[in-house]
């Protein structure tokens, strides 16, 4: 797969142009703050009553009412939560877009599951960074920055291609590298890994770690410390050098205890599990499960919450919260 960076990126289509950031939330905030500092035009687009609105106004934004920043911009980029894309697009953003300007969304799950339907004669592209905005921001301004998916749904103007490769490097991924997609397969991959690997299956296994420890009579602060602190040391190693290169920097018996017992944590069965995650992916049921609980006012979501929060891995964290964030903060000053 070819990656795209800052040096294949020729011409600079947003210049000379207004990006309506509508939404000031993680992603939100991160991309307006970076795409003015590339030398974009930004106008905020907010409700009036929006708990944002301060923080973007004392940032030194425009900020109008989402339906004005939508009539200013020549491309729209919506970054608000994907549950009231669709409505809001029906009713605001969809009626206030130009024909030839663009749509820019940070992921395809609208597309995919959420019902969106762009107004016509518009470009439709996604840009969507492999990252929090907070991390976004924070390497933008270090001079990094984060590589992201890309892809083209609509091309009305023959210049959908060119607008979201700039708006890619205005927000500082192709620093990094930018790679060709789909918005289904961004869908796919993102809610796959998020609920198998990322989020689902790490906290799954950190807990399942902690519990066994536990539960055979060790202490719970050193059974935290191994199964959970210790975690960012070994991811930042894998990030770095990757799954070998993490290998060839632990010990032998750190070693020999990876090759010989992983299997047996993750065997066939995780396999078939996670074959079974992505099949209710991809036909919808998982979509179709949250929608659900959205209209229900996400009471199933609050209620496992609670549940998760009362475990007695999270209390012990709260204990050591003080010493493991003063670790970590001279870990990485």
């Amino acid at each position: 797969m070819k990656i795209i960076k800052e040096k294949d990126i020729k011409g600079d289509p947003l210049s000379g142009k207004t990006v309506a950031v509508v939404g000031y939330g993680s992603q939100g905030e991160a991309q307006a703050l970076n795409l003015r500092d590339s030398g974009v035009s930004v106008v905020v687009g907010l409700r009036p009553d929006g708990r944002s609105r301060a923080r973007a106004e004392a940032a030194g934004f425009e900020v109008a009412a989402v339906g004005e920043a939508v009539s200013a911009g020549d491309v729209v980029a919506l970054l608000v939560p994907d549950g009231v894309m669709a409505a809001l697009v029906e009713s605001t953003v969809g009626p206030g877009m130009r024909e030839g300007s663009a749509l820019v969304l940070a992921h395809g799950y609208p597309l995919r599951f959420g019902g969106l339907e762009p107004p016509p004669g518009v470009d439709v592209v996604m840009v969507a960074p492999m990252g929090p905005g907070l991390r976004l921001r924070e390497r933008f301004v270090a001079g990094l920055g984060l590589p992201a998916s890309f892809s083209v749904e609509r091309d009305a103007t023959g210049n959908a291609r060119a607008t979201a490769l700039e708006y890619a490097r205005a927000i500082g991924c192709a620093r990094v590298g930018l790679l060709e997609t789909t918005a289904t397969e961004e869908t796919d991959i993102d809610l796959f890994a998020e609920q198998a690997v990322l989020c689902g299956g790490v906290t799954r296994l950190i807990t399942a770690g902690f519990d066994t420890l536990v539960e055979a009579g060790y202490d719970p602060a050193l059974a935290y410390i191994e199964c959970l602190y210790e975690l960012e040391l070994t991811v930042g190693l894998i990030q770095r050098f990757g799954i070998s290169g993490m290998r060839e920097r632990i010990s032998g018996t750190a070693l020999f205890g990876d090759l010989t017992r992983g299997g047996r944590i993750l065997g066939p069965d995780v396999r078939e599990n996670m074959r079974a995650i992505l099949s209710e992916i991809r036909d919808g049921t998982f979509a179709r499960e949250m929608a659900s609980d959205e209209e229900k006012g996400g009471r199933a979501l609050r209620e496992s919450l609670a549940r998760e929060g009362e475990r007695l891995i999270e209390k012990v964290g709260r204990e050591l919260a003080g010493m493991v964030h003063e670790a970590t903060d001279t870990e990485t000053a």
